[in-house]
C-alpha cells in the first residue's frame, strides 16, 4: 500500500515538470474540438434553415415526428460528400480551392436530391429551402466572427 502511495506521489510530482511537447499536443487537441464545434455549429444552423424553410412554405409536409426524422436522415446521409474534404486536405495541391467549390457544389446537390425524394417536392423548393439554410449557416458563422470568436 505504501508503494502505491509513492507511485502516485512520483507521478504528481512528475506532472508539475510540463513539457512543451504535450502543450502543443494540448493546444492542438483543444483546436480539434474547437473546429468539430464549429462543423457542428455550421451543420446544424444549415439544417435549421432548411426545416424553417420548409416547414414556412409546406407546413403540413412535416406535420409528424417521423417526416421530420425521415428529412433529418435523408439530409446527413446526402452530406456524404463532405467525406471527399479529407482526401483534398491531405493531399493539398495547387487546385484545392477549386476541388473544394465541387465538393461543396456536390453536397447541395445532394441535399436538393434527398429534399426532393424524400418529400416528393418538384425542384424549386428544396433549393430555396437550400438557398436559405446557406443563408443562415453564413448568418451564424459572421456573427461569431463578429464577436471575435475566429471561425
Amino acid at each position: 500500500r505504501e508503494k502505491e502511495k509513492q507511485g502516485w506521489l512520483q507521478l504528481q510530482d512528475s506532472s508539475q515538470n510540463i513539457d512543451p511537447d504535450d502543450l502543443i499536443r494540448y493546444a492542438k487537441e483543444w483546436d480539434f474540438y474547437r473546429m468539430f464545434g464549429i462543423a457542428s455549429l455550421e451543420q446544424t444552423s444549415f439544417l435549421v434553415g432548411i426545416f424553417i424553410t420548409l416547414w414556412w412554405m409546406r407546413p403540413k409536409m412535416l406535420k409528424t415526428k417521423s417526416d421530420f426524422i425521415l428529412l433529418l436522415k435523408a439530409l446527413l446521409l446526402s452530406s456524404y460528400g463532405k467525406l471527399l474534404l479529407i482526401p483534398a486536405v491531405i493531399w493539398e495541391h495547387d487546385y484545392t480551392p477549386v476541388c473544394l467549390a465541387f465538393i461543396k457544389v456536390f453536397v447541395l446537390i445532394s441535399n436538393s436530391q434527398a429534399i426532393r425524394v424524400t418529400l416528393n417536392l418538384n425542384r424549386l423548393l428544396p433549393w430555396l429551402a437550400i438557398f436559405f439554410g446557406l443563408i443562415l449557416e453564413n448568418g451564424v458563422v459572421c456573427s461569431f466572427q463578429k464577436m471575435g470568436w475566429d471561425i
